[in-house]
């Protein structure tokens, strides 16, 4: 199948879960989770589901169960959802790129935080010109 045809199956895929899964799934262990993205396998046997979580260490891993015990179900509504000759097979893994994105800010901002600022002469550049006098 051509790339091009797959990005679109997979954005139909992650909009029609993302529905699915806020107005139709009722599972106290689900927290707010957003589907970040979906990669199905060329056949379309299988479609590996990204999704970000909101929450503690344990909230996460409790909507990553709740969303993998209504595997069946969620790929059932997707099959009426989505026109397709075969529904895929449905993956949940947890999406931790805005999680190490916030880690990689924070980096940054302590770096910025312990440099001098440009406005302030370095201890180098005082010492030279105290000797070219």
């Amino acid at each position: 199948m051509k790339r091009q045809r797959l990005e679109k199956v997979d954005h139909l895929i992650q909009r029609e879960l993302a529905r699915i899964i806020s107005e139709d799934l009722k599972d106290p262990r689900l927290g707010f989770v957003t589907i970040t993205h979906v990669e199905t396998t060329a056949d379309l046997n299988y479609a590996k589901v990204y999704v970000g979580c909101i929450g503690d260490r344990h909230q996460v891993k409790q909507s990553l169960l709740a969303l993998d015990s209504a595997k069946r179900f969620l790929r059932g509504e997707l099959g009426e959802a989505v026109d397709l000759r075969h529904t895929p097979e449905l993956t949940f893994v947890e999406d931790r790129t805005a999680e190490q994105a916030i880690a990689v800010t924070r980096l940054i901002d302590e770096v910025v935080n312990e440099a001098p600022s440009p406005s302030e002469p370095s201890a180098s550049s005082s010492r030279g010109a105290a000797g070219d006098d």
